[in-house]
């Protein structure tokens, strides 16, 4: 919701379709990440499970002889960390806290990172199966709440969807504008397709390694279909709004984009969830108030979700038990109210950094451990083929 806005503001329509080349290819580095989170995942007797890349990049560099795993799994851990303060914590609640006081007034964004912090607290501390109760239920009501709301303006100016694909292929090879030339809108869809879908990221292979099977291949199947879904789908459904009702053009002073009324869009200024809430709310006034139903419930499923992340970055560093992971829990909790009482732009670059810094590592990780996941996958295909998958199952 906000990190479309930002590209599009920043890189212009064009960097519409690159988020989206992003998404589509971020489909195999999920695939990959997902398929190795499974398989050097640790499980523990009391039944709970410790993965992701600090794992699989330890276990899978000694397993393939190759130097320096412990290392670079490290420096993933203390990321992942900075990651989750930041574009899974800090600029979650900034945004929801922005789309609140659009609505009822400016007031101070503390009082919304207490409430947020309140909240999440109560729900992280009863682990993860305190986590998937709540975000099975809340994942699935948000994202239709939203699409629908899409859709319906999508429907309503199908005239313009051919003129909006028009600006968006356009912009997406043109040079025009200082931030939303060829290079802005090739930087800023890439990296705001990596903020919302995480491919590549490495983050999302910590929660695909909780699952209940003994494929490693089957999780990163279901895994490609993230970026597709929420990337590919989703967030093009976004974009097309705000191009559509907002009609972006370019300051010939400044080379920034400006919407229609004359407001310079920026990282720090009319950006974010405040572009996309205006879009929506163009074509129907109480639009903003269903998108910040959507906003609360997105920012809350992230944020819980990423304290997992970050949780499990932190007892790799510092151990497991319960007495570590409170101190965690705790500190994630804090900065819920650093990032609600924050400006966007400070917010958005550390996010963004740590998050490029977790990709990097994980990246190096994946293309290490490749002929891996291409042994796993040969293995389960011919079993597949053979029918001994599913003779196991009947059994």
């Amino acid at each position: 919701i906000a990190g479309v806005a930002v590209a599009v503001g920043i890189g212009g329509p064009g960097a519409t379709f690159w988020m989206i080349l992003a998404g589509l290819m971020g489909m195999a580095s999920k695939f990959t990440e997902c398929t190795l989170g499974v398989k050097y995942r640790n499980e523990y007797a009391d039944g709970t499970v410790s993965g992701g890349p600090m794992y699989y990049i330890t276990k899978g560099f000694a397993e393939r002889g190759v130097p320096g795993g412990k290392i670079l799994a490290v420096f993933f851990a203390v990321f992942c960390i900075l990651g989750s303060l930041g574009g899974g914590n800090m600029f979650q609640a900034n945004q929801a806290h922005q789309q609140i006081a659009g609505i009822v007034g400016d007031y101070p964004g503390w009082i919304t990172g207490v409430i947020f912090a309140g909240v999440v607290f109560a729900v992280i501390i009863g682990g993860l199966k305190s986590i998937a109760s709540v975000t099975e239920k809340v994942v699935p009501f948000m994202g239709i709440l939203y699409v629908l709301a899409a859709l319906v303006i999508i429907l309503m100016n199908l005239d313009k969807v051919g003129w909006a694909f028009g600006q968006i292929f356009e912009g997406a090879f043109t040079g025009l504008g200082i931030a939303g030339g060829f290079v802005g809108a090739l930087i800023q869809g890439f990296k705001r397709a990596a903020f919302s879908n995480e491919a590549g990221v490495g983050s999302a292979a910590i929660a695909h390694s909780a699952v209940r099977t003994k494929e490693p291949i089957t999780e990163g199947v279901v895994s490609l279909l993230e970026p597709f879904i929420d990337t590919v789908v989703i967030c093009t459904m976004t974009a097309l709004v705000i191009i559509i009702t907002q009609q972006l053009v370019i300051d010939p002073a400044t080379g920034n984009y400006m919407v229609e009324n004359g407001n310079i869009v920026t990282a720090s200024g009319a950006s974010g969830v405040g572009l996309t809430s205006a879009a929506f709310g163009s074509a129907f006034s109480w639009f903003p108030y269903v998108l910040a139903v959507a906003v609360i419930l997105f920012a809350f499923s992230t944020m819980i979700s990423w304290s997992y992340y970050g949780l499990k970055a932190w007892t790799y560093l510092f151990g497991e038990g319960k007495s570590k992971e409170l101190v965690f829990k705790v500190m994630f909790c804090i900065f819920v109210v650093i990032g609600a009482a924050a400006n966007l732009g400070p917010v958005i670059d550390f996010s963004d950094a740590a998050i490029f810094a977790m990709a990097v590592v994980n990246i190096i990780g994946l293309y290490v451990l490749m002929p891996v996941v291409k042994r796993e996958m040969v293995s389960y295909m011919g079993r597949l083929k053979s029918g001994e998958i599913r003779k196991f199952k009947s059994r």
